[in-house]
């Protein structure tokens, strides 16, 4: 009987010690609800003992949790459609306030940081989304952690992860790429071409101070031609070269200025003359003569006219 006993009361106690045994681990705290009324300790981590039927154990898991947002699809300040995603992380600093205080903090923070995150497509720029995305995630988890901090939770970081655009939208934001890498590319070609007339001014200069340097630089031109293995050399001829042969001459017949200006343009002028024919009087017709005006008599109206006076000195064709 006392054996019968014994054994109805290890039963009892077994039952009570799993009913009221509670193991809460490292990352978590329990709280305790005594006939609906929340303890004020937090239990701890460990084997914990609680009363069974009139107590309750609720766990609260203190790591930091990942919460993706979806989607959301606004309107930027600048008037383009955009469709952006973010990730939340956040942790539970106070569990009884995340308890009490909200029915669900995981919604709550959800729900929060959707309107935020929507709120800041708004209030933002194009250009701030794509390129200035550390000043808005510091902008979107001030405004989710303000209310976040009365349910217990604190807000870690915020990161917007993408940013869609229309694809009209990114078929103009690559021309006016391409457009800005052309002007830069002209506006460096110009500064080129302003910095290599200077240096060829300056050279001009000194090649006028010297002429010998120019005589130099045309040799290297000429060497230069000739290492392309080309049959045909072009050779540029001077033209200070033919006027001052030109002036020590005293000024050549026309056909030789022909051949100089021919060779001065790299080709080469001929200049022939062809043979007169001879002339024979007999090959001249006779022209009548014609009587002046004062050797025309009986023309009525007409005065005579002497013939003019000729000097001593004989007609312009004896001179």
């Amino acid at each position: 009987m006392v054996v019968e006993v014994a054994a109805v009361v290890a039963a009892v106690c077994a039952v009570y010690f799993l009913a009221a045994a509670r193991v809460i681990r490292q990352y978590e705290r329990g709280l305790v609800f005594r006939l609906g009324r929340l303890r004020p300790e937090v239990r701890e981590p460990g084997f914990r003992i609680i009363v069974p039927v009139v107590d309750r154990m609720q766990k609260v898991n203190l790591q930091i949790v990942t919460l993706p947002v979806p989607a959301q699809e606004g309107i930027t300040r600048d008037n383009v459609t955009v469709r952006v995603d973010a990730v939340v992380y956040f942790k539970v600093v106070d569990p009884a306030d995340a308890i009490i205080r909200v029915e669900d903090y995981r919604f709550a923070v959800s729900q929060m940081a959707q309107t935020s995150l929507r709120s800041i497509i708004g209030k933002s720029d194009l250009d701030d989304l794509l390129s200035n995305r550390e000043k808005l995630n510091q902008g979107l988890a001030i405004m989710i952690d303000s209310p976040a901090v009365e349910w217990g939770v604190n807000v870690d970081r915020v990161e917007i992860k993408d940013v869609s655009l229309p694809e009209a939208m990114k078929r103009s934001m690559a021309r006016q790429a391409e457009a800005a890498r052309d002007r830069r590319a002209r506006v460096i070609n110009a500064d080129a071409e302003l910095e290599a007339s200077k240096k060829l001014a300056e050279a001009a200069q000194q090649m006028a101070a010297t002429p010998a340097a120019l005589q130099l630089r045309l040799l290297q031109t000429v060497v230069a031609v000739a290492a392309e293995k080309n049959s045909t050399l072009v050779l540029p001829f001077p033209v200070e070269l033919l006027r001052f042969l030109e002036r020590a001459q005293g000024g050549p017949p026309p056909e030789a200025d022909a051949a100089a200006r021919g060779a001065a343009s790299g080709g080469s002028a001929e200049v022939t003359r062809e043979p007169e024919a001879p002339r024979h009087e007999a090959d001249e017709p006779e022209l009548p003569e014609v009587p002046g005006v004062s050797e025309l008599p009986g023309v009525p109206g007409v005065p005579e006219v002497p013939p003019p006076e000729r000097p001593e000195g004989g007609s312009g064709a004896d001179r």
